[in-house]
């Protein structure tokens, strides 16, 4: 609801973190010639390089602890693993750049660095405002404060930086160094971009013009369809749990309890205490809250819609009464109004467990772990459900990479520990969502590949009665022909079968309105008043008459030509460096080991006789 503002950190602070990162992957890494720190074992190799197990930590230490500074709460097993993937990713590129670097030769001399640091200051430091002046970026401030005793030690920390920025600019001058548009392609762009067509298009959606009555198949079909087209039915692992749940959404006394304290905190600004002290030291919001709960000037829609009726009618200067809307309750002060716009400032008390509310439920969530979480007994989830007057509820199947659902409630790190664990009869830690904490136990892991016929007869069948669907279609498609030979309109011959047809454009080839690339370059290569043949594509069969067409200006390309030769240049040289680099990671034999370093690491959990009940 509210927009949020982080604080800049000091320059020397900032670049250090930085600096930090480029450390940790280029020299610790063991993918630039040193061999870092000593370990045995290996988290994977790029092109046959080794990258250290250890120094991969390390970095996943660093980045996790680099994020966790940035959230609220506690980072969760998803967030670990997309930190880890990360960091995984910035070591396999990192290796990829330095063998690159290395066959083509090139080198970066002090010099060269000395310069850069000199002539183009990080972007971290212009938007200091020691380095600022009337709110503009100073550069003989810049300049003043490298030549300072201080600057020593962020210098040689940017050296890193500067050095790894031009290494990457000198090799992708090479790759795009014989980039060259000609004009034939510059005036093939423009007219793509300017010539414009209008067509009169029948479609024959096969899934939409054949009804499923005329369309059945019979089991032996479908048998025959399943043998055919086993790829099609491809299943990614999948996972059976179990569950139990505790309910952590407030009551009614926990939103009695928050609408006290709202009162309470108005009370105490009504007596005289500074609202914007007050904000500080008791709204939730934390990004208005440093600013003395300061929301600046916004207009409607903006906000929650009690919190922008309130707003909007609220006496200036007036201190609201609590304000509930979905995020607890709001003390709002308005100090300038128009029709459209206000300047307020608020302070939110979120509804939140409370006294006796909160002290149960911590001591249930306390005998649930102790009864079960975290263990490898199953039977251990149902005795913990019985003793405490839980159900067990059931979920599944969940998809090895996606995340698991229940109802309309996300729950984080249920299918990544699933899939970490891989052992039915585990049982999960605890896992908190802001409504409920939960304990899964794997019941069963489907492994990946094509399940038996009788698991996904339903989509077999589905897909078979499509197949049957698209060979009426296409009949259909020959009986419009067939109709328009004999002297039938195609308007006329659309109506017969009840197909629809629409007028599209004029469009343009780079903003077409249709997504079928057949069709928008078919139309493109027609006359007016001609006819396309009929298009047999893989998301319907379309036949089309063009009605207009709008040629490109060759008078204005001729007087913009420069100017587009030089965006075309621009976005050429972009094209072919992103897909050199692309290339690289791609033509890269890259082994992952993480899962082998992931399972050595796991702690071996106890049995049941060693968990105390």
């Amino acid at each position: 609801m509210m927009n949020y503002f982080r604080k800049y950190a000091a320059p020397l602070i900032v670049i250090t973190g930085l600096a930090f990162l480029i450390w940790m992957v280029v020299d610790l890494s063991g993918v630039t010639g040193g061999g870092g720190f000593t370990s045995a074992s290996s988290a994977g190799k790029v092109d046959g390089i080794t990258i250290d197990a250890r120094n991969y930590e390390l970095a996943v230490q660093n980045a996790t602890e680099q994020q966790q500074k940035q959230t609220t709460g506690t980072l969760g097993i998803d967030d670990i693993q997309r930190i880890r993937d990360q960091v995984w990713e910035q070591f396999v590129d990192q290796a990829v750049l330095q063998s690159e670097y290395g066959k083509r030769g090139l080198v970066v001399h002090p010099a060269e660095i000395a310069a850069a640091i000199e002539q183009s200051p990080p972007e971290e430091i212009q938007s200091q405002p020691d380095f600022q002046t009337n709110g503009q970026f100073d550069m003989d401030k810049y300049h003043r404060w490298l030549r300072s005793p201080g600057a020593a030690q962020v210098i040689d920390i940017l050296q890193d930086r500067y050095r790894e920025q031009i290494m990457q600019a000198k090799l992708l001058r090479q790759v795009v160094t014989d980039v060259f548009v000609p004009q034939a392609q510059l005036w093939q762009q423009y007219r793509d971009e300017h010539e414009t067509v209008t067509i009169d298009l029948t479609a024959i959606i096969a899934r939409n013009a054949v009804p499923d009555s005329t369309a059945a198949v019979t089991p032996a079909e479908v048998a025959q369809y399943y043998h055919e087209h086993p790829d099609d039915f491809k299943r990614p692992a999948e996972a059976y749990l179990s569950f139990v749940s505790l309910d952590r959404a407030p009551n009614a006394a926990d939103t009695a309890a928050a609408l006290a304290h709202a009162r309470a905190v108005r009370d105490e600004i009504i007596k005289g205490a500074p609202f914007a002290e007050v904000a500080k030291r008791e709204s939730a919001d934390s990004a208005s809250a440093v600013k003395g709960g300061d929301l600046g000037e916004f207009g409607r829609g903006a906000m929650t819609k009690p919190f922008e009726a309130a707003a909007f009618s609220l006496p200036i200067g007036t201190v609201s009464e609590p304000v509930l809307t979905e995020f607890g309750y709001h003390i709002i002060q308005v100090s300038k109004r128009t029709k459209d716009k206000v300047t307020a400032r608020h302070i939110l008390i979120p509804i939140t467990l409370d006294g006796p509310h909160r002290d149960l439920l911590d001591t249930r969530a306390d005998s649930l772990e102790r009864l079960a979480a975290d263990r490898l007994d199953g039977p251990a989830l149902d005795t913990a459900a019985k003793i405490m007057g839980l159900r067990v509820g059931r979920v599944g199947p969940v998809a090895q990479g996606t995340q698991m659902v229940l109802g309309t409630l996300l729950v984080p790190d249920a299918s990544t520990w699933a899939f970490q664990t891989l052992k039915p009869g585990s049982v999960s830690p605890l896992i908190e969502t802001t409504d409920a904490i939960f304990t899964f136990r794997i019941d069963s892991i489907q492994p990946a590949g094509v399940p038996p016929l009788a698991q996904v007869r339903l989509a077999v069948e589905a897909a078979a009665r499509d197949a049957r669907k698209l060979t009426i279609a296409r009949a259909i498609g020959q009986d419009l022909l067939k109709r328009i030979g004999e002297g039938s309109s195609l308007d006329q011959a659309a109506d017969a079968h009840h197909l629809p047809h629409r007028i599209l454009g004029p469009f343009t080839r780079v903003k077409p309105q249709i997504g079928n690339p057949l069709v928008v370059g078919t139309a493109f290569g027609l006359a007016v008043g001609q006819r396309s043949p009929l298009l047999d594509t893989p998301d319907g069969i379309y036949l089309f008459d063009v009605t207009a067409r709008q040629p490109a200006d060759s008078a204005d390309f001729v007087k913009n030509e420069s100017q587009l030769m030089l965006t075309a240049m621009t976005r050429a040289r972009q094209d072919r460096a992103r897909a050199y680099l692309q290339a690289l990671r791609t033509n890269a034999k890259i082994v992952d080991d993480r899962a082998k370093l992931f399972q050595a690491q796991a702690p071996q959990q106890p049995g049941a006789a060693d968990m105390p009940l």
